[in-house]
């Protein structure tokens, strides 16, 4: 199935148009922003695709699997596909509101669309290693879009950033060396069929811990999260939309694909333990986001605490609590890209993204304000919104699979980010302030984040389809052998 490449391909082809093309604003973010929108309707494609007739695979020139390279796309893969190009088509939008020229000058464009090339290429791949290839190929762009600027805070945020991710790659390394040394195959779908009878107990432990390790870390996990409140919110926030929309998600997905795939039998301890981390993090994210006077700062804090709401309902393995963690990344996905948009066009218009220069935006900005109240307070978890709705569904899947502490713990969690967001939105729009704004918000900004806050009440109003799906690709994640079958046909 050719269109599997296309995800990959598009942004990939953009980025050369765009090194070669003139160096001018207007050219290099018209030509970015038709790339995203390709990108977009491909991946649109490859969902309809895989809806209407399953598991979509592409053998690379031919070579059949385990011994070519693998495309494959299920449903959640095909589901991430689409969320990457949403975002970078948001992002590019809103670049038309303004950007730094330096970082225009210097290849900002064509590295977003290298860093969604890697995105797409980690969702669609069937092969371990060449999952840790897209890895490298993000982090590679993802640092120098940190560091593209050159600031103090920039450059020693880029500096952990890339050093701790270093760093995980390193073990994921290693788990695959060893892993290779075992089975002669790093193929996904080939490692489900042989590893269960090739494993031992203790080794099969080790290596599940080194690839939780190294996945947590991109993911974001307690105690390895550090490295992102202190990184996120330096780049513009057009950069730190597409990090906090979909790099911590390339991690979630890892994890759920190597453990629905190859470690579901792995000893009960282990699962336990990421239950633990998962808990640690929703629990820490929220209480030191509580604690945060910055917009983006405090949107940081609840991207980690959020990331462990799906993680934990990975622990349980159970159809319900896989179902509301595709729920829960989809609608987070949308919400956080738009806040970190939304924190743009607030220092646009005060030039300080702390709650103590902002206030009164509500007054001064009526329909920006309301446009930024539905990704807000759907992050928050007001009902009726996607928010409410994703922590309802992992709620019923944690009670179902009678975790009933980790229910509770989803509760309190969802009062501290309703308790987050409604300071952040009493101190940034609803307070009075004095202070006069410095510029307009930008109408290509207002645009993209009109359209996303669309994407979360259709996200609403659709959530019963959109959980048939979602439940559909949680059982095809947890029943492998269509997955497996569809890349290996009748190989033994």
């Amino acid at each position: 199935m050719r269109l599997l490449v296309l995800p990959i391909l598009v942004p990939l082809t953009t980025a050369a148009v765009l090194i070669l093309a003139p160096k001018r604003p207007n050219p290099q973010r018209w030509i970015s922003l038709i790339g995203s929108v390709l990108l977009l309707t491909s991946a649109v494609l490859v969902f309809l695709r895989v809806n209407a007739a399953g598991v979509q695979v592409l053998q690379i020139s031919a070579w059949p699997a385990p011994f070519g390279i693998t495309l494959v796309a299920d449903l959640f893969a095909a589901f991430l596909v689409v969320a990457v190009g949403l975002v970078g088509t948001a992002v590019a939008g809103v670049t038309f509101s303004g950007l730094d020229p330096r970082r225009e000058a210097f290849g900002y464009h064509p590295l977003v669309q290298i860093l969604l090339m890697g995105v797409a290429g980690a969702f669609l791949t069937g092969d371990l290693f060449n999952l840790y290839v897209w890895f490298e190929v993000m982090l590679v762009a993802s640092f120098v879009l940190l560091a593209l600027n050159r600031t103090r805070a920039q450059m020693d945020a880029a500096f952990k950033y890339v050093a701790i991710n270093l760093i995980a790659s390193s073990i994921f390394l290693t788990a695959l060396g060893l892993l290779y040394g075992a089975t002669g195959t790093l193929n996904m779908a080939h490692l489900a069929r042989v590893w269960p009878t090739m494993s031992t107990s203790g080794f099969d432990t080790v290596l599940a811990v080194l690839f939780l390790i190294a996945f947590s870390i991109k993911a974001g996990l307690f105690p390895l999260f550090f490295w992102l409140p202190a990184s996120y919110h330096t780049p513009p926030a057009a950069i730190g939309a597409v990090f906090a929309g979909l790099l911590t998600k390339v991690g979630v997905y890892a994890l759920v694909r190597v453990f629905t795939l190859l470690f579901h039998n792995a000893p009960p301890p282990l699962f336990t333990l990421l239950l633990v981390m998962s808990a640690a993090t929703m629990v820490i994210g929220l209480v030191a986001a509580l604690y945060e006077r910055d917009f983006r700062r405090v949107l940081s804090f609840n991207l980690v605490g959020h990331i462990g709401y799906t993680t934990a309902s990975l622990s349980l393995l159970t159809p319900a609590a896989l179902a509301g963690a595709i729920f829960y990344v989809l609608h987070h996905i949308v919400v956080i890209t738009n806040l970190f948009l939304v924190s743009s066009v607030l220092l646009r218009l005060r030039r300080t993204t702390d709650r103590a220069g902002l206030g009164g935006i509500y007054r001064d900005h009526p329909v920006f304000s309301v446009l930024a109240m539905v990704p807000l307070f759907s992050l928050a978890g007001v009902p009726p919104l996607s928010g409410f709705l994703g922590k309802l569904a992992i709620l019923k899947g944690t009670f179902d699979a009678g975790a009933y502490w980790v229910g509770g713990l989803v509760l309190v969690v969802g009062l501290l980010t309703l308790l987050s967001m409604g300071r952040t939105w009493a101190d940034t729009f609803w307070r009075p302030a004095d202070t006069a704004d410095l510029a307009a918000p930008g109408m290509p900004s207002l645009i993209v984040i009109a359209a996303l806050s669309l994407v979360t009440l259709a996200m609403t109003i659709g959530a019963e389809p959109l959980f048939e799906l979602v439940s559909r690709g949680a059982q095809q994640l947890l029943h492998r052998d269509e997955y497996v079958n569809a890349v290996l046909g009748g190989l033994r």
